[in-house]
């Protein structure tokens, strides 16, 4: 089936399965690679995009629900006012370690402080909770996404 789906602004005719994951038309079919694959079941957030700006795990979203809906990816976060401070956090506070789930934290964190612009750490567990670090980083996460609300 065709689709245009609206990526980081741009439209993008693509013609897959409706039950394809948007995940695997981000990377295998348009080339976006820096949204990973992680658990596959929505568990682990490594594939958080965000559609019309809610977090969605992109492993377990069918092509066919996006519709009109904007996607935006890690490729594109950098230009929005949450995701540019996130980024400047992240170096700053030096969070990465092997950066594999960093993009998935990022998208996740963003829509986080576009809906709570100044959260508590209880707010950041609740809205982070879904993503897993295996480097164990949540201290610096947190303390990312505190610098990036200030």
């Amino acid at each position: 089936m065709a689709f245009t789906l609206k990526i980081n602004g741009t439209p993008h005719d693509v013609d897959v399965d409706g039950d394809t994951p948007l995940l695997w038309v981000l990377r295998d079919v348009l080339g976006m690679t820096g949204t990973k694959f992680g658990c596959g079941v929505a568990l682990c957030g490594a594939c958080t995009v965000h559609v019309d700006g809610q977090a969605v795990r992109s492993c377990q979203t069918p092509v066919d629900s996006v519709g009109d809906s904007a996607v935006t990816t890690i490729e594109a976060i950098g230009g929005t006012p949450q995701g540019q401070a996130l980024q400047q956090a992240w170096l700053e506070l030096e969070v990465v370690q092997c950066g594999y789930c960093q993009s998935g934290q990022i998208m996740s964190a963003a829509a986080l402080l576009v809906e709570t612009p100044k959260p508590t750490d209880d707010d950041i567990d609740a809205a982070m909770s879904g993503n897993v670090c295996r480097c164990g980083t949540y201290q610096r996460i947190r303390a990312a996404i505190h610098k990036a609300a200030a």
